[in-house]
């Protein structure tokens, strides 16, 4: 982890009020890890105060700009639109200052008991994804990405994915795109043709906690990626916990999202009470 004081190489809107930003990061590629995580400040703004945390969706390197320069290590960020924060972000272009501390957070531990994976994102619950499907695609395992979204204009990133050779089924819950309906019954279905499946998922609480149920009725291994409000990223502050398993208004215990996942095993999370969310 370090803070890296750095610039913009590009940011371009992909869809409707989504945009993907390339920021200048010496030794990201080397560093970060599948399911890890950035703190941003846009620069020299003094508003907002606080840095915004951002998934990491891809790293690499891009070519020298001339003879005897380096080459230009990168991180790639995919966020939407939906405060002053990210408005502002997406305004940015090439040169301008932002401030990243990174990489953060635990990421996506790759289940070696199976060589079949499905991936589940919902909206921008993709971005994590992207990299632990390099992984698995890498070790030549079979990767699904199964991807929701409420329309057509939710569902991003599908072509970089079908690059890696990852097969891709998208549902759209108004049938803008790919089948009508919700992602979790995709999954139902392959996890019937595919039981000994490992299970990796991100998006909206009510899709995680549907998936969830889904993957513990069949007996089969889940992570989950929260996308949780964060105001250190480094677990100082504790203000994006998330209960426990063994929590109870008697012996309440807590995790936090920031240092201890954001990916975690969904096990170790207490769904059966209802009480797993970005906002406790």
């Amino acid at each position: 982890m370090k803070n890296l004081k750095t610039v913009v190489l590009n940011n371009n809107e992909i869809a409707p009020g989504y945009f993907r930003m390339t920021i200048l990061a010496p030794g990201y590629p080397q560093q970060a890890k599948a399911g890890q995580f950035v703190m941003l400040r846009v620069q020299p703004q003094s508003q907002p105060l606080l840095r915004r945390p951002f998934g990491i969706f891809r790293t690499g390197t891009l070519p020298a700009q001339c003879t005897d320069l380096p080459e230009r290590d990168f991180v790639e960020l995919i966020y939407k639109v939906v405060g002053s924060g990210t408005s502002m972000m997406s305004e940015l272009k090439n040169g301008d200052p932002v401030e990243l501390l990174g990489p953060l957070g635990e990421g996506f531990s790759v289940d070696t008991t199976s060589t079949n994976h499905l991936l589940v994102g919902g909206g921008i619950g993709l971005v994590p994804l992207y990299m632990l499907a390099e992984q698995l695609c890498e070790r030549g395992d079979s990767v699904r990405l199964l991807m929701g979204g409420r329309t057509r204009d939710d569902i991003l990133g599908i072509t970089e994915f079908e690059r890696l050779g990852v097969e891709t089924y998208v549902s759209t819950d108004d049938g803008s795109l790919g089948e009508e309906g919700f992602v979790t019954a995709v999954l139902s279905r392959k996890l019937s043709r595919f039981p000994d499946a490992c299970v990796y998922a991100c998006g909206p609480m009510p899709m995680l906690d549907a998936v969830r149920t889904i993957c513990h009725a069949a007996d089969v291994s889940l992570q989950v990626s929260l996308e949780a409000l964060m105001a250190c990223g480094i677990g100082a502050c504790l203000g994006c916990v998330v209960p426990s398993k063994d929590h109870s208004d008697e012996t309440p215990d807590y995790l936090c999202t920031c240092k201890q996942g954001p990916v975690f095993d969904a096990e170790a999370l207490a769904w059966s009470q209802g009480r797993v969310s970005a906002h406790d």
